[in-house]
């Protein structure tokens, strides 16, 4: 595990609201492996960064988006036979970016195929659920092929943040 989401961000520029990657007040990024304990592992390090954030409050909706992307990254984005270019395993990373009211989950992987969503009228399936609630539960997310040295994708979901300072109206 990291703390270094930095190699994230210019790819994440693309598809959302602007941001100025220079403003990221906080990241931190881990890598997972190639199984399915890595969602709980995932869990576990988005709890430890929301904690040391001091943004506890927002993570059980950050947590469900996170175990599903990490989650449909696993299943959908590692090559069937488990081998990866070079040999090295598949990698799978977690990254987590904060700016001042926005906060973005991102997870890498090695494949190029987009993420599918399932119909609205086949919610009831075993599976395919997953981008569905993160579209659910999160403010907006996408996804976007990764370029230069870094091969596969990235899916990313967006959470607004409150102003710091900022009261509710009416107040």
């Amino acid at each position: 595990m990291g703390t270094n989401g930095s190699t994230m961000l210019e790819p994440l520029r693309q598809g959302l609201p602007p941001l100025d990657p220079a403003a990221v007040s906080d990241a931190a990024s881990c890598a997972l492996p190639a199984r399915y304990e890595a969602v709980r592992e995932a869990r576990q390090f988005t709890r430890r960064t929301l904690d040391q954030w001091d943004m506890g409050e927002r993570f059980d909706d950050v947590c469900l988006v996170v175990s599903e992307l990490v989650t449909n990254a696993l299943r959908h984005g590692l090559p069937a036979n488990g081998a990866c270019a070079g040999g090295r395993e598949p990698p799978v990373r977690l990254h987590l970016m904060r700016w001042t009211e926005r906060l973005v989950c991102a997870v890498r992987d090695p494949s190029h195929d987009s993420p599918v969503t399932r119909e609205a009228d086949d919610f009831s399936a075993e599976s395919g659920r997953g981008l569905f609630l993160v579209d659910s539960f999160s403010d907006s997310w996408g996804w976007h092929p990764l370029a230069g040295a870094l091969d596969g994708k990235v899916v990313w979901a967006l959470f607004r943040l409150p102003r710091t300072g900022s009261r509710p109206h009416g107040e």
